[in-house]
């Protein structure tokens, strides 16, 4: 069965978009105020329809009230016809209940059934009728009632009009705003993505310059002299993006040949050892000598790749921790003891100060002071003091490490807790020391939203961090506060 492949759906483009949506602006707009025209146009010539219907009506009143209506009609019958004026008019001249005298009706209209004004009343605007015909074409009408000579003294009036020419006009009106709409319309898409084009050619000079950009040239920053003013803050956030780039990459790739070359030391101990070994018959004793050598450097490769594994793990977001309350001097005194045979060796003396609690997970705080610890004892002066403290704060518990030694530059500070970052030789050269037990401590308050720093001046140098409390205030972040 062969896989089906759907199409792929191009979405429009932002030039595109902006020009549909400024040509359907344009045509709504102009739609709605031609509708508007043409209501109040529409409106204007009904009320002038209307009053020239209530006009003629009135003029024929007047007319018939001092004359013979039957005399009149008979010696003139065109002239009612020749006050109609218009081929589609209707007038009708009736006795109620009678037959007409006259009825002018050239084009067959229907004669309406309607009430009559009054003679004693005003014609006003309220009296004509509106209606529609079969066609759709409106009717007006009118029925006045009015007075004269003849029995029974009272003739009722109807006229009416057939508005064809007004929906000819009014149809000619509609259509020539829906043209105009659609003229504008086009003629704004054009102009829309004319404009469109040039307004966003800055945003294409972006694109193509960060597409310049390559781990060849992360130092290279994007141009905002030209830019406008609306692309400064997005400049700017592509410029600090590339800051952190370059800083990450330089730091991958430092990391990178650090790893390779502390892998290196080891594992090329390994090869020459065993290649020396294997040269020649050796004694059991040497062949012993051997493996226990061999064991020492494979443990060290094995707490590496611990320690690389722990710190990817500790990358992650959602890694999580179980802290709990824990008593600062039962920590304090499990991992002094621990200490206790490394630091006589060197000579040295370990003082503990502390009491209360700290919120931490208990195996990650113990991980955490016995890098501090270890990289204490192992760079203090012989025959000096390592001192561990903890300091209860509104805040949290902040613990120290002190120890007396080699003063650290200010310059090495900001990266001591980087992989496999050293501050001088006598720290690259032990055999021990791996680069990655400050770096597994920063992880470590990472994960506690806690913060970390060092300080070194006159021989002493310090390593404090600190552990919020269990609801940590909203504005601490996770940041190194060097």
């Amino acid at each position: 069965m062969k896989p089906v492949i759907l199409p792929v759906r191009r979405q429009l483009s932002l030039t595109t978009r902006l020009s549909l949506i400024f040509a359907l602006l344009s045509f709504v707009i102009i739609t709605l105020v031609g509708f508007t025209l043409y209501r109040t146009l529409e409106k204007q010539l009904s009320i002038r329809d209307d009053g020239a219907l209530l006009t003629r009506v009135e003029q024929i009143r007047t007319l018939l009230r001092d004359e013979d209506v039957i005399n009149l009609i008979h010696d003139k019958p065109k002239l009612f016809a020749n006050m109609l004026g218009n081929h589609e008019a209707l007038l009708v001249l009736r006795f109620p209940g009678q037959a007409p005298l006259i009825e002018v009706n050239p084009g067959h209209s229907p004669v309406p059934n309607i009430t009559p004004v009054p003679a004693d009343a005003d014609l006003t605007l309220s009296a004509v009728q509106h209606s529609i015909t079969e066609n759709d074409t409106p009717f007006i009408s009118v029925s006045a009632a009015a007075k004269t000579s003849d029995q029974p003294h009272q003739l009722e009036i109807i006229s009416g009009r057939l508005m064809t020419e007004r929906t000819r006009i009014l149809d000619v009106y509609r259509d020539q705003i829906i043209l105009l709409a659609l003229v504008a319309a086009a003629l704004t898409a054009f102009l829309a993505y004319f404009i469109a084009r040039r307004g966003l050619s800055p945003l294409r000079r972006l694109a193509g310059q960060t597409a310049e950009i390559g781990i060849k040239n992360l130092s290279v920053r994007i141009n905002n002299a030209q830019a406008p003013r609306e692309l400064l803050a997005l400049i700017d956030a592509f410029n600090q993006m590339l800051d952190r780039l370059e800083i990450s990459f330089t730091q991958l790739s430092q990391v990178s040949a650090d790893m390779a070359h502390d892998l290196r030391t080891p594992i090329g101990n390994l090869l020459g050892q065993t290649e020396v070994a294997l040269g020649q018959r050796r004694s059991v004793e040497y062949y012993e000598n051997l493996l226990g050598s061999n064991f020492e450097e494979l443990l060290r490769l094995s707490k590496m790749t611990d320690n690389m594994l722990f710190l990817a793990r500790a990358e992650h977001a959602d890694h999580a921790i179980e802290r709990s309350e824990l008593q600062v001097e039962d920590e304090f005194q499990r991992v002094g003891e621990y200490f206790e045979g490394p630091a006589d060796e060197r000579d040295l003396r370990v003082s503990l100060s502390g009491e209360g609690c700290v919120w931490a997970d208990a195996n990650l705080l113990r991980r955490a002071l016995a890098n501090l610890l270890a990289n204490a004892i192992r760079y203090a002066d012989p025959g000096s003091e390592v001192s561990l403290l903890a300091e209860q704060e509104p805040g949290g518990t902040r613990i120290s490490v002190t120890n007396h030694g080699p003063t650290i530059a200010p310059q090495h500070l900001s990266r001591l807790f980087d992989r496999f970052y050293r501050a001088d030789i006598s720290r690259s050269t032990t055999t021990h020391a791996s680069g990655l037990g400050l770096s597994i401590v920063r992880s470590i308050m990472g994960l506690h939203q806690g913060t970390w720093q060092a300080s070194s001046q006159d021989g002493i140098t310090r390593f404090t961090l600190f552990f919020p409390l269990k609801k940590p205030a909203s504005g601490l972040k996770n940041v190194n506060r060097e």
